[in-house]
């Protein structure tokens, strides 16, 4: 059985507020180590209503705090919006406080729109990607004669550096550094396949990892029955109808009924980009995760599941794992 994962974006639900998402988040980590899960990674994005992750070093700091085992990181840290210094300084402080616990996943998205990196003060388009990546891997790598800038915390720490893509771009820098590379293909899986051989044709052994390891994404939903696991999945699909139409908000309450009025080619461009999943009942969301497994042959699982309830979520990951285990 290959390494299974949780990546969380704190969701705000429709009726309740940031400070349950990040109650929420402490609890799911908790949840997550009991069940053996390997890694509990949250989600850098900015000025979305319904996402209460922005400030994600701060929030790994408090889940690293309310558990014990599990690793904890950022899927990811969007390193345009950071000079790197500060993310190897942040990081070295995770990985000073927490020894052998803390990941960092990188990408190249700003996670939020134009107006929102304004307010960030950044301007970076992403083209100085693969050097700020070198650059963050230097301040977190050991001290080399005559460097004049080093990050305390954060020298000699080397932690792991995973870069997160959905585009071929991601794959071939995770190929060429020889780095962990993690595909996006829960919101965005066009690329998925092609990103997969890429990385893994073009994969150059490295210091920090001799061959690829192809971490994948999958929108898990699982429940008693299949009806209520589609219906519980709904409240995702709503998020992300109402982000691609440009009215971001919680996350929506489920409903059978929500597609009705919307124009069909919106259905189904969220169905597309949210097509990589596992939905239904143990038996079915193993089958599901089996057939994915075959066809991408990854590394690992990184699982996500927006679910409007909080302890209907908790049971679909719970559910998951005996799926897993059941493979």
């Amino acid at each position: 059985m290959i390494p299974y994962n949780i990546l969380d974006l704190s969701p705000i639900p429709e009726g309740g507020s940031a400070a349950d998402a990040l109650r929420n988040s402490l609890a799911l980590a908790q949840h997550a180590e009991n069940l053996e899960y390997s890694r509990f990674w949250v989600a850098e994005h900015h000025n979305i209503p319904g996402i209460a992750s922005s400030a994600t070093a701060v929030l790994i700091g408090q889940i690293a705090a309310a558990t014990s085992r599990i690793r904890v990181g950022s899927g990811g840290i969007m390193l345009p919006n950071h000079a790197p210094l500060v993310v190897a300084e942040a990081f070295g402080t995770l990985a000073t406080l927490y020894p052998d616990r803390i990941d960092l996943g990188l990408g190249r998205a700003p996670g939020g729109d134009g107006i929102t990196m304004q307010a960030l003060r950044r301007s970076d388009d992403g083209s100085n990607f693969p050097r700020d990546v070198v650059e963050v891997m230097g301040f977190l790598g050991d001290a080399q004669p005559g460097q004049q800038v080093m990050a305390v915390p954060g020298v000699g720490t080397h932690v792991p550096v995973w870069i997160l893509g959905s585009s071929l771009f991601g794959a071939q820098l995770a190929a060429q550094l020889g780095l962990p590379y993690a595909f996006a293909s829960h919101f965005a899986p066009a690329a998925l396949e092609d990103a997969a051989y890429i990385y893994r044709r073009d994969f150059q052994p490295s210091a920090v990892l001799e061959k690829p390891r192809f971490m994948l994404a999958v929108n898990a939903f699982a429940a008693d029955t299949e009806e209520e696991a589609k219906f519980l999945r709904t409240s995702a699909q709503q998020a992300f109808l109402n982000l691609r139409m440009g009215r971001p908000g919680p996350l929506p309450r489920p409903r059978v009924d929500f597609a009705d009025g919307v124009d069909p080619r919106w259905l189904a461009a969220v169905n597309e980009a949210l097509s990589v999943k596992a939905v239904g009942t143990v038996g079915q969301v193993r089958d599901q995760l089996a057939g994915w497994i075959e066809r991408l042959q990854p590394d690992e699982l990184i699982l996500t599941g927006n679910i409007h309830d909080f302890e209907a979520r908790k049971r679909s990951f719970e559910l998951t794992t005996e799926a897993m285990r059941g493979m």
